[in-house]
């Protein structure tokens, strides 16, 4: 461990790097932490924060106390959090040269956190390496760029860009709409190449100024680091250039929703061989095993997938987004695609997890769906030639008060979960469901204001 320290201690003083953000992620997503002179944060190896920030919400609220009571301790203790030597990020936009690294969580006997989302997802490829297997994955990012919105009860608006016009219409994968932002682009790119993000295509999407952002596949854990540091880079840049930009899986009104489309495929660890083709290229029985898990399992882990209320509008009916669990071979209308590839690139793309997503739960919950088809010889409906949005089998649950009460019934995965974690996530996100419930909507003043 002190090798590996001192490894770092020699990357932030080859850089001259004068602060550390320390951050881990909590259970939405937000990177929470604290900000350190260099010379503290090697004296000290590390930082503690108190546990109780894995059972904050949203809107910075926390559970209800007979929940928060019995799954953190009473005196509202510390964790202690460890930098991992390979999570080490440059932060570009800062004034002052600025380093930010992602820790680990453990308890005072040195066990892992079991409330931590990047824990959750080290767990998960754990299961995996133990039966000689790796993952590999490849995000792709969907958000949307708007103009600066102070105030919440005005829709959101398409930004102005190089031309000095908004965009309107539908403007998918055409160049000069994406150029209209370029040098917002031109920074992204620049950051990104200094921090080291293996980002691939970028692509204007079907929304007005809503682009995608691909990631080169690789190991998840590191995929998941990426899109954290990613997300926060993407809205430094729109800032800078005085717009705004929002992963919100669906901000805007009759619009399409952003999603965080997975690639994922399994490789054997000792000879790299993808596990999904047999040695004649045909598909693996392994690989309709993991598709028949993802069909069994996201239905019951889709708060992992969908975590907001606003999450759920990507699902209604006439959107782009899928809204079932059915699979098919270069189809994009289902949730589960499988690209035209060679028999080693074969993989399966999730199509159903929003751009909303924590990307170390939804990272780890798309591969233990998988995993759990895998280990439980699970077989795959029928693929699906043609349009699937009308299908009614294999549906979602349609608000997140259903897909709560299924995610906390799930017995199957919360022995790999864990208790703990189920019943916290589950705790949180009903705290901010109940929030958002208080909240008076612009709908209901405009219909019912003067006419019940």
């Amino acid at each position: 461990m002190s090798t590996k320290l001192d490894q770092l201690s020699s990357w932030l003083k080859e850089r001259k790097i004068t602060e550390v953000e320390c951050l881990i992620s909590d259970l939405t997503g937000i990177a929470r932490g604290k900000i350190s002179p260099t010379n503290k944060f090697l004296d000290e190896k590390g930082m503690r924060l108190p546990e109780s920030v894995l059972l904050q919400t949203v809107t910075g609220d926390y559970v209800e106390d007979d929940i928060y009571y019995d799954l953190l301790d009473e005196a509202d203790i510390d964790m202690f959090c460890r930098p991992d030597e390979n999570a080490v990020f440059l932060v570009p936009w800062a004034i002052e040269p600025t380093a930010m690294v992602i820790h680990d969580t453990f308890d005072k006997q040195g066990n892992p956190i079991e409330l931590s989302p990047r824990n959750i997802l080290k767990n998960v490829l754990k299961l995996y390496a133990e039966k000689g297997w790796k993952p590999i994955v490849a995000p792709e990012m969907e958000f949307y760029l708007t103009k600066r919105n102070s105030d919440p009860d005005f829709p959101l608006e398409a930004p102005m860009g190089r031309s000095g016009r908004p965009e309107v219409g539908r403007q998918s994968f055409s160049i000069d709409a994406a150029n209209e932002f370029d040098p917002l682009f031109e920074d992204v790119y620049d950051w990104c190449e200094i921090q080291g993000l293996d980002l691939d295509t970028l692509i204007h999407e079907d929304g007005p100024a809503q682009m995608e952002i691909n990631f080169r596949h690789g190991e998840a854990l590191h995929l998941a680091d990426q899109i954290t540091v990613f997300k926060r880079t993407m809205r430094e840049a729109a800032l800078k250039h005085d717009v705004a930009a929002t992963f919100m899986a669906k901000p805007i009104t009759d619009q399409p929703g952003s999603a965080m489309h997975i690639h994922q495929s399994v490789v054997d660890i000792k000879t790299g061989k993808n596990l999904f083709s047999n040695p004649d290229g045909s598909m693996s029985e392994l690989f309709m095993q993991h598709i028949g898990g993802l069909q069994k399992y996201i239905p019951e882990l889709l708060p992992l997938f969908a975590p907001n209320v606003n999450s759920f509008r990507r699902f209604l009916p006439d959107t782009s987004a899928p809204v079932n669990v059915e699979w098919g071979e270069e189809n994009r209308t289902v949730g589960l695609r499988v690209p035209e590839a060679t028999p080693q690139n074969r993989r399966v793309e999730n199509r159903l997890a929003g751009a909303d997503a924590n990307p170390y739960l939804v990272l780890a919950a798309s591969l233990l769906c998988g995993y759990m088809g895998m280990v439980g010889d699970f077989k795959p409906s029928a693929p699906v030639k043609g349009r699937a949005y009308e299908r009614r089998n294999l549906r979602l649950p349609i608000t997140i008060e259903h897909a709560l009460e299924r995610m906390e019934a799930c017995k199957d995965a919360e022995k790999y979960l864990g208790e703990k974690f189920m019943r916290g996530y589950v705790a949180v996100k009903r705290a901010e469901h109940e929030n958002y419930k208080r909240v008076i909507s612009s709908w209901e003043r405009e219909f019912l204001l003067l006419s019940v």
